[in-house]
């Protein structure tokens, strides 16, 4: 990448092709210690529920309130610049967890991050995703799969429900598309909320880590109620920026006031 390109640049190229790979921001020191750090809550115990959270995934919630630690990575000041290009600089963390792919995963049904809300497509980007390779992305191990370009499409080419039997005939025409994303640990995607992707299926002896932050704009609803998960305790201990994105911060005038007053009044009543 050219060392001269600027975060407006860099948010200009996802605006065109939908994603951006920006290798090795981590140092592999930096890489192993957040390894370290995820190794007490993955036990093989948290698996997901259905196809989409992946029966052989272990995903671990709400990172940041289990160790404020995680909150660095939610505000790496080599990636929050490109978020606050795009979103405005009092976007919200809307999702923020840890994904470890087991060998024997099937892939994921094709997806956009931004499904939840019902604004006709194509259109701005309300919601920026990133993930994190903590691990080697390959073909074999479950890499990312991504459909350049899919965030300009239109409402009849996405599927009705990311896990249902209506986006079969998506998934086939995404498949057709789809490009896996190579990179290696430490360095981070980061894409539109409406791009179609995917984890891929893990074929390796290895299990594929990788944390997930995504980004919403400040007047949306977070798919993560980390309000709840971050009670006034533990969002202490996070920077005043990570504060805000986890939601003690104000929409001006005044959307987000509780009783009357900012909430991170909350944080200063000890």
């Amino acid at each position: 990448m050219d060392a001269q390109m600027t975060a407006a640049d860099e948010a200009a190229i996802i605006q065109d092709q939908g994603y951006l790979v920006i290798p090795d921001v981590l140092s592999c020191e930096e890489v192993n210690i957040l390894k370290a750090s995820l190794t007490p809550y993955l036990h093989s115990e948290l698996f997901g529920r259905n196809d989409f959270e992946g029966e052989k995934t272990e995903r671990v919630y709400a990172l940041v309130s289990w160790d404020p630690f995680f909150g660095e990575l939610a505000e790496h000041p080599r990636v929050l610049p490109i978020i606050d290009e795009i979103l405005g600089a009092n976007c919200l963390l809307t999702a923020n967890q840890a994904i470890n792919i087991h060998p024997g995963e099937s892939p994921q049904p094709f997806h956009n991050d931004d499904g939840f809300y019902q604004i006709p497509r194509p259109h701005d980007m309300v919601s920026v995703s990133t993930i994190w390779a903590l691990d080697d992305f390959t073909t074999e191990n479950g890499g990312t799969q991504i459909v350049p370009e899919s965030h300009k499409w239109a409402d009849g080419m996405y599927a009705e429900s990311m896990a249902s039997e209506s986006s079969v005939a998506e998934n086939r025409n995404a498949e057709a598309l789809a490009e896996t994303l190579t990179m290696t640990a430490g360095s981070v995607v980061v894409f539109s909320g409406s791009l179609w992707h995917r984890g891929g299926r893990n074929q390796s002896d290895g299990c594929r880590l990788a944390i997930a932050n995504q980004y919403c704009a400040p007047w949306l609803r977070q798919i993560e109620n980390l309000m709840l998960s971050v009670t006034p305790d533990k969002a202490r201990a996070l920077t005043p920026r990570v504060q805000e994105m986890v939601g003690y911060s104000v929409l001006e005038p005044f959307m987000g006031h509780v009783a009357g007053v900012h909430p991170r009044r909350l944080l200063e009543d000890v």
